[in-house]
Parts: structure tokens; C-alpha cells; sequence
């Protein structure tokens, strides 16, 4: 066995979850035949880059976003529509048209604002009807299809479920930026930096420490453990991340 500690930042890990979310037996299936919704967010453009091989204007595929010290909402005009992917090609169609054409085999892969140790991952909801999320869920659920959420260890929180008990978008008196809620979602298939090490390498990671500063903010510490061989391949998948460049701001809708 090998052990190994390493820091990635917040773009690296998002290259490392992507990579992983791309190689899902599940996702490799609908990519091949079936359909594919990636919703709005950073991390999900990540995986869509490694989906459709090749780069995409990442900062503007969000809707809602921490930025600039404030919860904010990059203008309609600026942001990329979500992605609909059908037997591998990308197709001009909404995510509530393409899923009303989902079975058990297709995928919906949704970004995340928050996650705890119990798995559950929290989406703040700026819209007033719940967003992408509200929409496709009922769906999903119902039909048994395969909902992905990619989601870095910098969003970790104690409880998703008491953060989302706390208010709705108009019991906050004072906002830095866009009232939101916080919306619970506990059944989804969760890909963290810890599950995507396990996918791509087979090795086994432990939160080990997080922050930094010099330009390390947000950074995820992680233990590995492995068979030698194992944690090879592992360090040689985490340097071809690193470096992976941050994002640039986007402007920003008041």
C-alpha cells in the first residue's frame, strides 16, 4: 500500500470530478444512446468540455453564482443555455422538452451549492419557481433516470437539511446581492473529489484539510490510500490538473 496528501484547487477539482463524471458507466451508456441534461453551473461545463472534447465558455454557463463577495445572476443575454446532449450530439431543445423524453437509462447531471457528510447536496434557488432543479426533478425521480450532482469539497457544510430549514428568498431582511433559498436534495448520486479518485484510479481519499491563501483559496486537501500501482495512475491523474487555469469574473446583474 501508498499513501500520498494533495491540495487541489477549485479548477483543478473541477477538472478532476469532470474527468470522473465522464467516465460513469451511466453516463458512458447515454452518451452512446440515450439522452444527457446538464444543467447550468461551472462544474457542469467542466463536464460537458470533457462530454463534447472540446472548450466551452465556462463562465458563461451559469445562471445564479457566488461572485464578487455577493450571491449573484449573470444577465440572460450572457449566459449559455444548458446543455442537451441526444445519443452524443448536442441537439437545439430545452431541458423540460428533452425530459419529458426520458426513460430509467438517461442522465441529468445538476451542479451544487452545498454538501454535507451525510451526501446530501444543497442548490440555492434564486428564481422564484425553483429553477432548472424544481423543473426536473419530479421527473427524474419518477422515471428513475440517473441524477448526477458534481460538486467540490469546498462546498462542504455540517447539514444541507437544517441550512435549508433556515428561510425562503423573502424572510432574509438584509442580502449581500440576490435573495435565495437553499433547496435539499437527498437521493442524487454525489461525485466529489473523493468519489472521482475513486473512479478514475480506484484509490480511497479522506478530506483531509481545506483553505489556504497566496492564491490557494478553497483549496481541498486529500488523503490517499492504495496499492502502489493504483496510486501511480492517481498521481499522475491529479498532475495532469494541476494548473488547470481559474475562471475569469463574469459581469454581473443587479
Amino acid at each position: 500500500m501508498a499513501n500520498a496528501l494533495c491540495v487541489l484547487l477549485p479548477s483543478e477539482s473541477k477538472r478532476l470530478i469532470a474527468m470522473a463524471v465522464a467516465g460513469m458507466p451511466e453516463v458512458r451508456q447515454a452518451l452512446e444512446r440515450g439522452w444527457i441534461v446538464i444543467g447550468r453551473g461551472t462544474t457542469n461545463a467542466y463536464v460537458a468540455e470533457e462530454l463534447l472534447k472540446q472548450p466551452l465558455e465556462k463562465e458563461r454557463h451559469v445562471a445564479g453564482y457566488i461572485g464578487h463577495g455577493e450571491l449573484a445572476v449573470l444577465g440572460k443575454e450572457e449566459r449559455q443555455r444548458p446543455i442537451v446532449l441526444k445519443d452524443g450530439s448536442r441537439v437545439e431543445m430545452s431541458p423540460p422538452e428533452a425530459l419529458q423524453e426520458f426513460s430509467s437509462d438517461d442522465v441529468f447531471i445538476k451542479g451544487a451549492n452545498a454538501v454535507d457528510p451525510e451526501g446530501n447536496v444543497g442548490i440555492l434557488m434564486g428564481s422564484p419557481t425553483g429553477g432548472t432543479v424544481a423543473q426536473a426533478m419530479g421527473i427524474v425521480l419518477a422515471r428513475g433516470a440517473h441524477f448526477i450532482v458534481p460538486v467540490g469539497l469546498e462546498k462542504l457544510i455540517p447539514s444541507v437539511i437544517n441550512a435549508s430549514l433556515v428561510g425562503g428568498q423573502q424572510e432574509f431582511d438584509c442580502v449581500d446581492g440576490r435573495p435565495c433559498a437553499l433547496m435539499p436534495v437527498v437521493n442524487a448520486n454525489v461525485v466529489t473529489e473523493i468519489e472521482a479518485l475513486g473512479i478514475l484510479a480506484d484509490v480511497d481519499a479522506v478530506h483531509f484539510a481545506s483553505g489556504g491563501v497566496f492564491g490557494s483559496e478553497g483549496a481541498v486537501v486529500l488523503a490517499i490510500t492504495g496499492e502502489r500501482s493504483l496510486m501511480a495512475q492517481a498521481v499522475e491523474i491529479i498532475g495532469s490538473v494541476k494548473g488547470e487555469p481559474p475562471l475569469r469574473g463574469p459581469s454581473q446583474e443587479r
